[in-house]
């Protein structure tokens, strides 16, 4: 808190990428932003910026700098809001990341949080990477499987996701009905024997031959649309298959495999006006 203004005017450099554009937007005069930099730079002994003819770019420790500065601005924009009555929380942008497999469990919450909350700018990241939520890159985040364990994670459950074995009806009428545990003769979409987090992996490696394979991927669309193409048996999230009258869950519904799903958020945001008004709405939408 010491040279919290002094971090400000670093945060207005790394924004706009000179100095003139900073001063501009602080409203104080170029020297004083020149100033700041130099006191900042000196407090943490380490230079946060290159400086070169069109402006600065960030060093290392400047990346660090601005992912920090730019968490604690957000905490004080929620902090100066209070003041103001709960809807002036809940403005700036809201980025959510998970899998893209889940997202449909998740749209239906963002769809209502944007109908209350329409001028949030909402950006949804769907990818298999984790997103590093101690560097900003997400707000909340939607994990699937273990419970995530960081000390810096505020971790709480969401949703089961319930996988089962499927056909599609061509696929049967050309190879028959597999009876549970006898897939002699049956081909299979999916991945065998990898290190994976989805939690069907195993009982792929257990019941399926490599040779069985008639596709290789661990994409979880691509499943599902060659299943649906009739290439093979394989496993589908059953929120994607519900209601589908070209499917057939083969396996007893005693051994559908589910997985827990996760709400993570970093601790210096979670208590935020609008990531708590978020969570909120995915409690109205929870098993």
């Amino acid at each position: 808190m010491k040279h919290w203004t002094e971090l400000r005017s670093a945060l207005m450099v790394a924004r706009y990428g000179t100095v003139s554009a900073a001063a501009s937007e602080l409203g104080v005069h170029r020297a004083t932003v020149n100033r700041h930099i130099e006191t900042l730079e000196s407090a943490l002994k380490a230079r946060l910026f290159h400086r070169h003819a069109h402006g600065y770019t960030l060093t290392d420790a400047g990346q660090d700098m601005l992912e920090i500065a730019g968490r604690a601005e957000e905490m004080f924009v929620d902090l100066e809001g209070r003041s103001r009555g709960r809807e002036s929380l809940i403005s700036g942008n809201l980025i959510i990341t998970s899998l893209s497999g889940v997202a449909p469990l998740i749209v239906p919450a963002l769809a209502a949080f944007h109908k209350s909350h329409p001028n949030i700018e909402l950006e949804f990241i769907a990818e298999a990477r984790l997103a590093r939520l101690e560097h900003g890159e997400a707000h909340v985040a939607f994990r699937v499987g273990a419970k995530p364990d960081f000390a810096d994670y505020v971790v709480l459950p969401f949703k089961q996701v319930h996988f089962s074995l499927y056909a599609s009806t061509d696929y049967i009428a050309r190879y028959g009905m597999p009876k549970p545990g006898e897939y002699e003769g049956h081909r299979f979409v999916g991945a065998v024997g990898l290190p994976s987090p989805v939690p069907f992996m195993g009982w792929m490696t257990q019941n399926v031959d490599p040779e069985a394979l008639a596709l290789r991927t661990t994409n979880q669309n691509v499943i599902q649309n060659a299943v649906c193409a009739g290439l093979g048996l394989g496993f589908l999230a059953e929120h994607d298959v519900a209601g589908s009258p070209d499917l057939v869950n083969v396996l007893p519904s005693d051994q559908t495999i589910s997985t827990q799903l996760w709400t993570v958020t970093h601790v210096d945001l979670h208590r935020t006006g609008k990531v708590q008004e978020f969570l909120r709405f995915t409690k109205t939408i929870q098993d």
